[in-house]
C-alpha cells in the first residue's frame, strides 16, 4: 500500500559500474538522501559464488564502482551488499566479471538474489545492524 513504511528508491545507473559515482551522488542530492541511507549492491570477486555480505563503511576492496561512489560522495560511510561471484582461474578478472553466468551458476545466482532481496528488506524494516547480524554468518 502506498504511503506505508519508509520510502525506498531503487536506482540502476546507466553508466558503466566504474563510473556510477556521479549519477548516484546526483540522485542523492536531488532527493536529499544522506550517505548513511544508501545501499550499494555489487559483485565481489573475492567471495565464493553466491555468498552475501553486508558491509558498513571501509575501503572499496578494489571495486572500482564502489570507489567511484565513495569519491563522488566524499565518504565511504554507506552500506554495501556484496554478492560473491568467485574468480575464474583462467580468465582475467575484467573479462570474467563481464562474462555470462554458466548454467550451473544460474541456479545458485537465483538463490543468492532471493537472499539479497530479503537482506535489503531487513535493512529497510529492521535496520542495518540487525541485517548484518542475520546475513553475515
Amino acid at each position: 500500500m502506498v504511503g506505508e513504511g519508509p520510502l525506498v528508491i531503487l536506482a540502476k545507473p546507466v553508466t558503466f559500474m566504474n563510473l556510477s559515482g556521479g549519477p548516484v551522488a546526483s540522485l542523492m542530492k536531488r532527493r536529499n538522501i544522506l550517505p548513511e541511507n544508501l545501499v550499494v549492491v555489487h559483485d565481489d570477486l573475492d567471495m565464493e559464488f553466491g555468498r552475501l555480505r553486508l558491509k558498513w563503511d571501509g575501503g572499496d576492496g578494489g571495486h572500482k564502482g564502489v570507489r567511484s561512489v565513495a569519491q563522488a560522495l566524499g565518504t565511504s560511510q554507506f552500506l554495501r551488499l556484496k554478492i560473491g561471484i568467485g574468480r575464474d582461474p583462467v580468465l582475467p578478472p575484467d573479462e570474467y566479471v563481464l562474462s555470462r553466468f554458466k548454467p550451473v551458476e544460474r541456479e545458485a545466482l537465483a538463490a543468492a538474489l532471493d537472499r539479497a532481496c530479503e537482506a535489503l528488506r531487513v535493512v529497510v524494516a529492521e535496520g542495518r545492524e540487525h541485517a548484518m547480524n542475520l546475513f553475515n554468518r
